[in-house]
């Protein structure tokens, strides 16, 4: 049984959707560097739930149309993971804090070493924060950060400012993306 391909309109509006959204996870990223001391709290929250609400966005749509075209309630829910959903309306829980009291060097109290899930996230946080002190070596994490830089820089025509504010083994990986990367016509120009 053959499946039809997704409908052009809502493949293009799926497209639009996680353009945006990865354009706020590399403004999620800008945030975090140094030169953006005085607003980083702000603005990587914004960003961050920016990029969640637009890649929601384009789950439910694309949940909207599997329900229009007849798809089973239970296969729908399965698929949207509904399981998984944390809404931020309740604000960090107690293994968030768990999880940053790890990154910063913190213990946990008695209290919150009795929930399991407080103490394995508590333990990432330690795990990350060994890791931070190293400098980054996984080569998709960094290849990834490039792209993202490198898009924004070009799109934005500021290539130059790359240096300014990434790190140089970042910097120099999102100026080869950038140089790379063509700025389509628009059509009619």
């Amino acid at each position: 049984m053959d499946s039809p391909p997704m409908p052009e309109p809502l493949r293009r509006a799926i497209h639009q959707l996680v353009s945006d959204g990865v354009q706020n996870c590399q403004e999620v990223l800008r945030y975090t560097e140094p030169d953006q001391a005085h607003t980083w709290k702000r603005m990587t929250l914004y960003r961050a739930t920016d990029a969640a609400d637009t890649m929601n966005m384009a789950a439910m749509l694309i949940a909207a149309y599997c329900e229009q075209t007849g798809m089973d309630a239970h296969t729908l829910q399965s698929y949207l993971q509904a399981g998984q959903q944390e809404l931020r309306s309740a604000g960090p829980q107690e293994e968030d804090h768990a999880h940053v009291a790890g990154l910063v060097g913190e213990e946990l109290s008695y209290e919150a070493t009795r929930v399991q899930a407080n103490r394995m996230r508590h333990r990432r946080g330690e795990r990350q924060a060994e890791q931070a002190q190293r400098p980054e070596e996984d080569p998709q994490k960094l290849f990834t950060e490039a792209c993202l830089h490198g898009l924004r820089a070009k799109l934005c025509d500021d290539v130059e400012g790359l240096d300014s504010y990434l790190p140089p083994q970042v910097a120099r990986l999102a100026r080869r993306v950038a140089e790379v990367l063509e700025v389509p016509e628009l059509a009619g120009t």
